[in-house]
């Protein structure tokens, strides 16, 4: 499956952003989803999971709250819905697939094997 993340930009502090992550390929609904994000510096972090169906969930502490992981697997496609955005949520963030419809939802990167390029959001304080 191929993946391409698009939705970051510029905010101020306090306002919202929604990712999308286009999923190429007919087995999309067979992936768990997740997204990551990674800040200048820093090592990649889970931010959060959906299962494949969408029934299940799983947060960052760090967003829980103010995120909402979401997917519609007639498009293809994967949702992260930012409100709330602080400072410390600057960083590129990556959509990311774990193949298995069935299985839990993990934070470990190495757990997925598919990633998209990245989109970049930037808050300002």
């Amino acid at each position: 499956v191929q993946l391409q993340a698009s939705g970051g930009g510029l905010v101020q502090g306090g306002e919202s952003l929604r990712l999308s992550c286009a999923a190429s390929g007919r087995t999309f609904s067979s992936y768990r989803m997740g997204w990551f994000r990674q800040a200048p510096g820093k090592e990649r972090e889970f931010v959060a999971a959906i299962s494949w169906r969408g029934g299940s969930t799983y947060y960052a502490d760090s967003v829980k709250g103010r995120f909402a992981i979401s997917r519609d697997n007639a498009k293809n496609t994967v949702y992260l819905q930012m409100n709330s955005l602080k400072f410390e949520d600057t960083a590129v963030y990556y959509c990311a697939a774990q193949p298995g419809a069935w299985g839990p939802l993990t934070v470990a990167p190495g757990d997925y094997d598919y990633w998209g390029q990245g989109t970049l959001v930037t808050v300002s304080s």
